[in-house]
């Protein structure tokens, strides 16, 4: 079965997300330079889902994949973030395929994680131009990223609360959310993400951010 992918385009930058497989989101120069760069990533995100018990087969061409949407990019797209939601994530999450995505999702979170205690002590390799965060910073960053996907969730959120507590109410909202239920703490967010989307913005931030820290570890 072809990996259902969403391609968001921008003038200088292109990304590809598939849409089943929260974490997995690469960026190109174009469009099939996104594509490529997916399938490229495909036996690297093998290990994400492993950790997450689902069974995943990773393309061998962009001929394994079906773009299903492709997006009008902006500056976010430009600058590096896959931010443009699709509108196959506005349609309503089942519980299985809720709790497989969830799944996915932590895996994602834990191999991030793992790279940032891999890295404590360690000075991570600076880019071409001496940039790029060390792991406290990056930790961090995610860190503040978290509560602000949860705010746009449409939880009220403590911007200073630990990691676990944002996760931990980040899945609560998800599942209440697909339930169709309140949110015990909603805030005034005009136009809530999406949980699918939401899913996906998360979980590719913090793969990303793993997969950075392995590679400036190297």
């Amino acid at each position: 079965m072809a990996v259902r992918v969403v391609l968001e385009v921008a003038a200088k930058r292109s990304f590809a997300s598939a849409l089943d497989w929260p974490g997995w989101s690469r960026s190109g120069r174009s469009p099939d330079g996104a594509l490529e760069q997916l399938v490229g990533y495909g036996p690297r995100y093998a290990r994400i889902a492993a950790s997450a018990k689902v069974e995943f087969a990773a393309p061998m061409s962009a001929g394994d994949l079906e773009v299903v949407e492709r997006l009008r990019g902006g500056s976010g797209t430009e600058f590096g973030v896959p931010g443009t939601p699709a509108d196959a994530e506005s349609a309503t999450l089942t519980a299985p395929d809720l709790d497989r995505m969830i799944r996915l999702l932590e895996a994602g979170w834990k191999a991030f994680d793992l790279a940032a205690r891999s890295a404590q002590g360690r000075h991570l390799r600076l880019g071409p131009r001496g940039g790029g965060r060390q792991a406290p910073k990056m930790v961090e960053h995610v860190r503040e990223a978290e509560a602000a996907y949860l705010h746009q969730l449409g939880w009220k959120t403590n911007r200073s609360a630990s990691m676990g507590d944002l996760r931990r109410a980040f899945v609560e909202a998800l599942r209440l959310r697909v339930a169709g239920r309140e949110l015990p703490e909603p805030n005034r967010v005009r136009t809530p993400w999406q949980p699918a989307y939401a899913i996906r913005r998360s979980a590719w931030h913090a793969v990303d951010h793993a997969w950075e820290i392995e590679d400036r570890s190297a």
